[in-house]
């Protein structure tokens, strides 16, 4: 018994959630999970019981009732004081997915760690480089545990659909300077007005998710460039239809832009990949695990739009190419992201805790 919680049903966290659960089913392992708050009408299906609530009454019942072996709170480092304050005894981790921007990473860690040291059991994090080597130094003896996400793939995937007759090239995140949403409206303008000016840019948001300065901002700099016509922005699309999305981009001729200044793993990216929709990234740290330049994706230096400008039309042209990246995606996250290798080494931390 086992109860994931985090801040909202949004995101790369939200992603991961629905993937283990499948992942852990196959093992014996309930999973609940706990939302603090929901900020959309949409909750994806979790195939386990769902609770939204940050009432201490509220959560010290579902604690109770639950009788859970392990708790796993994932960036809410101030809910392990507060978990064992509401009376939870059992099995408490601290899980570490993405925290912004390295500096930002660096300070909210060395908050967090003596909490875990005080009240938890342990650190989980995905295999992120910046994470780890912040937690190599300044956790050396706390016990961590380094787990690659997981993807299911037989849940994800392609889906043949009537192709596009204009590429479209898609960017998926919050409107949020750490998205870099600028970068990729400037990428999108150059590849309109120097390439092919029927592409049709896509951007997924969660617009429950974002300031009203940057959202005036965004709609400044969508007007300048002039990409009314261009742009479509779709809003909380549920997460069982972004699979037909990925795979009319990819077979559009187009590809997934990802411009973001860092991230924890990039669940948009593996999506992308499993659909057979090529992608196009910053080296946003987390990446590194999925993105092989050339093999499973392509990399383009973060600020460089001419240099992304040249990746992505050698992306839209190079057909050989193109189709080698789709294919070689797709075995890398079955190879690297599988569900019995996720299962295995989860129940692995567990054991080691004594859950």
């Amino acid at each position: 018994n086992i109860l994931f919680v985090y801040f909202i049903p949004s995101g790369g966290v939200e992603t991961l959630n629905r993937h283990r659960i499948v992942a852990l089913k196959k093992k014996n392992i309930q999973c609940h999970f706990l939302y603090y708050n929901k900020m959309r009408e949409l909750v994806n299906n979790h195939e386990g019981t769902t609770f939204i609530t940050n009432n201490d009454n509220e959560i010290r019942k579902i604690l109770k009732d639950g009788n859970y072996n392990a708790v796993i709170l994932t960036s809410d480092y101030n809910g392990l004081h507060r978990f064992r304050k509401l009376g939870y005894r059992g099995k408490l981790l601290l899980e570490i997915q993405g925290l912004g921007a390295q500096d930002i990473a660096k300070s909210e860690l060395k908050k967090a760690i003596p909490l875990v040291v005080r009240y938890g059991d342990g650190i989980l994090s995905s295999k992120t480089p910046h994470i780890m080597k912040i937690l190599d130094d300044f956790a050396p003896s706390c016990p961590k545990f380094i787990i690659n996400n997981c993807f299911d793939t037989s849940k994800f995937s392609y889906i043949p659909a009537q192709k596009s007759n204009q590429i479209i090239i898609a960017w998926i995140g919050r409107i949020e300077d750490n998205k870099n949403w600028k970068e990729f409206l400037q990428i999108g303008y150059n590849l309109i007005n120097g390439y092919n000016a029927n592409i049709k840019l896509y951007m997924f948001e969660d617009n429950t998710l974002s300031n009203s300065i940057e959202r005036q901002r965004f709609q400044q700099l969508i007007a300048h460039l002039n990409l009314e016509k261009s742009l479509t922005i779709f809003s909380n699309i549920p997460n069982d239809k972004m699979a037909e999305y990925y795979s009319v981009i990819g077979d559009s001729g187009g590809f997934l832009c990802s411009t973001s200044k860092v991230e924890g793993f990039g669940y948009a990216i593996v999506e992308a990949m499993s659909c057979r929709c090529p992608v196009l990234t910053t080296d946003s740290d987390g990446v590194k695990n999925s993105i092989i330049h050339n093999q499973t994706g392509k990399f383009y230096r973060i600020g460089n739009t001419i240099e992304a400008v040249k990746e992505a039309t050698e992306l839209m042209e190079n057909d050989q190419l193109r189709e080698h990246i789709r294919s070689t995606a797709l075995d890398h996250i079955k190879l690297q992201f599988n569900l019995e290798q996720y299962s295995q080494q989860f129940i692995n931390m567990l054991e080691s805790v004594g859950a």
